[in-house]
């Protein structure tokens, strides 16, 4: 009797202890999603004058991907450059106030020596302090062209429609000549990387953590398994199938994947440390004293 129940408890914790290293060996099934997907739109109303890209296109980000119509915005930014560039009036004043300075030295001098009188000195000292707010006046009427240039140029650039990302065009909805007002235009997706979803049991909870490498196998034909990196845990296990869902960074690089795959997905285990072998003692010592022979001590066995 007794070794009946020796040998059944010794069963039942060999199960225990297989249990977590035989669900953990089971693949889990996960799906192959784009990192991120955007529908692109455009900030200003307008006609569509080019289309640049089709789907399927791999775009970088800051790619024109269309352009608007936009001869308005054309022509403002010409203007605006042209007094931004126009040097006249600033040096026009520039020489009124050089000129008044001196006339201002010279009436110094002059009632110093007693020429002419302080009214005059006082009316050449008003003309130079008007010539140089003058000048200011011209200069800020410059910063103000060179601004006003900035603001032409940046609606002009409202007029091309760019990628915010490194993708692919996943679908273009709208063609040239067409309005452009609250409709998307295109979809872009990135797919480097890919973002990868797996629902686990909660058995794996306290195993998975932010930063924990998963060894994914794609669905694809002739596709080799790779190592994805979990970015995101759920805090929240649903009870109704004790689950929980991880969120992982798959690189994809030169986008040999598609997006959208079924893909097994299994936790890699890190590798025990091999233990450390202690150094053997050396077989025998030579101990030299100082006018003496070698002494040659054996460690006892």
């Amino acid at each position: 009797m007794g070794r009946t129940f020796l040998a059944a408890g010794m069963l039942l914790a060999h199960n225990l202890q297989a249990a977590p290293a035989s669900t953990s060996a089971q693949p889990l099934g996960c799906l192959i999603e784009p990192y991120s997907v955007s529908d692109l739109g455009s900030p200003v109303v307008g006609v569509i004058e080019q289309v640049l890209v089709e789907r399927g296109d791999r775009v970088r980000a800051g790619q024109p991907l269309a352009t608007l119509r936009a001869d308005v915005e054309r022509v403002s930014v010409h203007v605006a450059q042209g007094r931004a560039q126009a040097h006249g009036e600033l040096r026009a004043a520039e020489a009124n106030a050089e000129l008044a300075r001196q006339k201002l030295a010279r009436a110094a001098d002059l009632a110093r020596q007693e020429f002419i009188s302080a009214q005059a000195l006082e009316q050449a000292r008003a003309e130079a302090l008007v010539a140089e707010n003058r000048l200011v006046q011209a200069r800020e009427q410059r910063d103000i062209y060179q601004r006003e240039h900035e603001l032409a140029q940046a609606q002009l650039g409202l007029r091309t429609i760019r990628s915010p990302s490194n993708g692919v065009v996943a679908d273009r909805f709208m063609s040239a000549g067409e309005r452009v007002e609250e409709k998307p235009m295109f979809r872009i997706a990135v797919i480097d990387p890919l973002r990868v979803e797996v629902v686990l049991p909660a058995s794996l909870y306290p195993a998975v953590s932010r930063g924990t490498q998963m060894r994914i196998a794609p669905e694809f034909p002739g596709a080799q398994p790779r190592l994805a990196r979990v970015v995101l845990v759920d805090k929240v296990i649903e009870g109704a199938s004790n689950t929980f869902r991880a969120r992982l960074t798959l690189p994809n690089a030169d986008n040999q994947l598609p997006a959208g795959l079924r893909c097994k997905a299994e936790l890699v285990r890190p590798e025990p440390a091999q233990p450390v072998q202690p150094a053997k003692p050396p077989a025998h010592t030579e101990i030299r004293l100082q006018g003496s022979p070698v002494l040659r001590s054996t460690p006892r066995l």
